[in-house]
């Protein structure tokens, strides 16, 4: 888990963080047709502990209609208790829905834009953060934070299997990992199944950067060529690079959030690290997308049917790709000033030289959004990176082309 502990207590993996009332067990390979008019939407897809599906944080008064469900291939839905006690919710369901949860499973949460999965089978309460977690939780609610909008497919887990039950969900956009191995040592990780979802499925995947000053090319999280790499900064404090955060990445965000508590149902609480920067870039991006879907009539989502080919946007006269998406995210990063630096903080001050090597293509928060739309749909090009950012960065990415082959 990469979120530093101001306020969470996790369990520690070794690798370090990142009633049912009806069954079907036949899943659908091919999205269905938008037949009911259902808005534009994006999904995202958070893989880590669990989530607190209990936490008015994801509370909604919107129905997930039947061709969404049918296209994840939902096998479960379980109808929460939405009175009382966490403690009290949570046995209330627990013969109805926790304890019949398989890692076969594909559950929906009617009263949330939840739907979940745990293909690994190897944990105490599927899909639920139960409360020996957290952190997945935090994950969940910074990128609905970026886009209250956006539908969640989150699954649980740390491995290829987790990735790849997300990258292989037609309707997914976007999958963020917040896990990797302490101190961004150059050992395997989830950098094969993030490549079947980017290369091969045309999703955009976010990865978090290590919580230590270490590079982020060589971390299986953050360093592959296909993958987003996200290190940290101190939004709202004095802008800068916060010292324990990964170098060279492709962006930095907001590293201190205030994120929903995974054992309660209306607790918050504040929390640092580039776990949480990280689902925030992907609540961004997807916002973006959503965005563009909405003006251009796009109306289902991911990249990967016979009627996407490849592709995140596909509207009337107007189409996306994650290249293109990537594209205008490197474009409107930007690099504070250093002026702002505060000695006391414990950031780093952005080097007037060579500020790629700190934060990449720079900083990436809500007034990207905007500039980012504006570009995309033609409306007002962004200028491109000068000379020397574009340079450095192009050396970033041939770095992690040779690294990782």
């Amino acid at each position: 888990m990469r979120g530093s502990a101001l306020a969470l207590i996790l369990i520690i993996t070794s690798a370090s963080i990142s009633g049912c009332i009806w069954n079907n067990k036949e899943s659908i390979e091919e999205p269905i047709l938008n037949e009911d008019n259902f808005r534009e939407f994006t999904v995202v897809a958070p893989i880590d502990t669990g989530i607190n599906v209990y936490h008015d944080h994801f509370r909604v008064n919107e129905t997930l209609p039947e061709w969404i469900l049918n296209s994840f291939g939902v096998t479960m839905t379980c109808n929460l208790t939405f009175e009382g006690t966490w403690d009290e919710r949570y046995e209330a369901d627990k013969e109805t829905c926790w304890d019949l949860i398989t890692s076969e499973d594909i559950v929906y949460f009617p009263g949330t834009r939840i739907i979940g999965a745990t293909p690994d089978d190897d944990t105490e309460i599927p899909i639920l953060d139960d409360p020996s977690d957290g952190h997945g939780t935090a994950v969940t609610g910074a990128v609905l934070n970026a886009n209250p909008e956006a539908i969640i497919f989150f699954v649980e887990g740390f491995s290829d299997a987790a990735v790849l039950a997300a990258a292989n969900q037609p309707l997914v956009d976007i999958i963020t990992t917040s896990f990797g191995p302490i101190g961004s040592i150059p050992v395997p990780g989830i950098e094969d199944a993030t490549k079947v979802a980017v290369v091969e499925k045309g999703k955009l995947h976010t990865g978090a950067a290590d919580n230590t000053p270490s590079p982020a090319i060589q971390d299986s999280t953050a360093g592959p060529p296909w993958s987003i790499g996200i290190s940290g900064y101190a939004e709202e404090d004095d802008n800068q690079k916060e010292t324990m955060s990964g170098s060279y990445p492709d962006a930095a965000a907001d590293w201190t959030q205030v994120l929903p508590n995974h054992d309660d149902i209306d607790g918050y609480h504040q929390t640092s690290g580039t776990s949480f920067a990280t689902p925030r870039t992907a609540g961004l991006i997807s916002k973006v997308i959503q965005t563009l879907r909405l003006e251009f009539g796009d109306n289902s989502s991911g990249a990967e049917s016979d009627t996407r080919q490849g592709l995140l946007v596909n509207g009337s006269n107007f189409s996306l790709t994650n290249d293109e998406i990537r594209n205008a995210l490197n474009i409107s990063a930007w690099y504070p000033s250093s002026s702002t630096w505060d000695p006391t903080s414990g950031t780093l001050p952005i080097s007037p030289v060579a500020p790629c090597t700190q934060v990449g293509w720079g900083v990436v928060n809500e007034s990207n959004v905007q500039p980012m739309i504006e570009h995309l749909n033609g409306t007002n090009q962004m200028p491109d990176r000068p000379f020397d950012v574009v340079q450095c960065m192009e050396t970033n990415q041939a770095i992690r082309e040779a690294y990782w082959n």
